[in-house]
């Protein structure tokens, strides 16, 4: 690869990629990257197909298209390995969003899976390639990575009570109501359905105990899912509060020192005239 070559690729990348600091050009990059991911999904919130919703297609899958070469053409910079990161992108988690977001634009998927609707959920994927462009996003991506042992343990946990709970839900209800003749628990999906929206106090009332000890683990249920969602609440805020503050602290330091550049520049500039 020439000089040129590279110099070109290099100029890209620091316009597709969000961090970069200062870049005006980068940030209307992204914010237009971001118009094109809400918009593609608008036709997702109506039932009928209007015209208009072929012509937002076709807008957005070009530009995903775009974006999707470019990124592949500069993950030799991103991936700083050689030849190879050009076969290695396309298998990134990333690059396999950007993909799946370009899939259902361009007719790819047999007529059989349309009227699985799956083209219409894979539009949803979409939604994921926010990730890149947002900051705070990225920022709660770290905090879930640098807790994400406690809260590992946290959801361990909450599996577990849900299991043990719809056991004796099930095996302590009867699988039709003495007093109503409807159907309690027919399957033991429908226990583990229960104690996950008790678990998480939700509650929706079209699976409810009928027996005293039903009640009994229904309440215990409910206090215990109030601890279970506390405890990760509160981790990830001081987790988040903790990294906003030394985004702030580093952002500060970035500008502090882009200043004191300037300053020098300014003053070795007077001393030569």
């Amino acid at each position: 690869m020439n000089t040129n070559s590279a110099k070109i690729l290099q100029q890209i990348y620091c316009l597709i990629n969000k961090d970069r600091k200062g870049m005006l050009a980068s940030r209307i990059y992204d914010w237009y990257m971001l118009i094109m991911i809400f918009a593609s999904i608008i036709p997702l919130m109506f039932i009928e197909n209007y015209p208009i919703f072929r012509v937002i297609e076709i807008i957005t899958v070009i530009a995903f298209i775009i974006d999707y070469i470019l990124r592949w053409a500069t993950s030799c910079i991103q991936l700083q390995k050689g030849w190879l990161s050009y076969i290695i992108y396309p298998f990134t988690p990333m690059a396999i969003i950007d993909l799946l977001s370009i899939l259902p634009g361009l007719n790819l998927i047999s007529p059989e899976f349309k009227l699985l609707r799956l083209t219409r959920l894979l539009k949803i994927v979409r939604l994921l390639k926010i990730f890149r462009y947002s900051d705070k996003i990225t920022m709660f991506l770290r905090v879930l990575k640098k807790e994400r042992h406690v809260l590992l343990s946290v959801l361990m946990i909450a599996l577990f009570y849900i299991f043990i709970t719809a056991l004796i839900m099930f095996n302590a209800e009867p699988h039709i109501n003495p007093n109503t003749g409807a159907v309690t628990f027919n399957s033991f999906f429908d226990a583990l359905y229960w104690a996950t929206v008790t678990l998480t106090t939700v509650g929706y009332g079209d699976l409810c105990p009928v027996t005293d000890i039903g009640r009994v683990v229904s309440m215990l249920s409910s206090l215990f899912g109030v601890a279970i969602i506390a405890l990760p609440s509160g981790v990830i805020t001081a987790s988040y509060l903790e990294e906003l503050r030394v985004h702030r602290t580093t952002s500060t330091n970035m500008n502090t020192n882009s200043q004191s550049t300037v300053h020098e520049n300014n003053q070795l500039e007077c001393s030569r005239d």
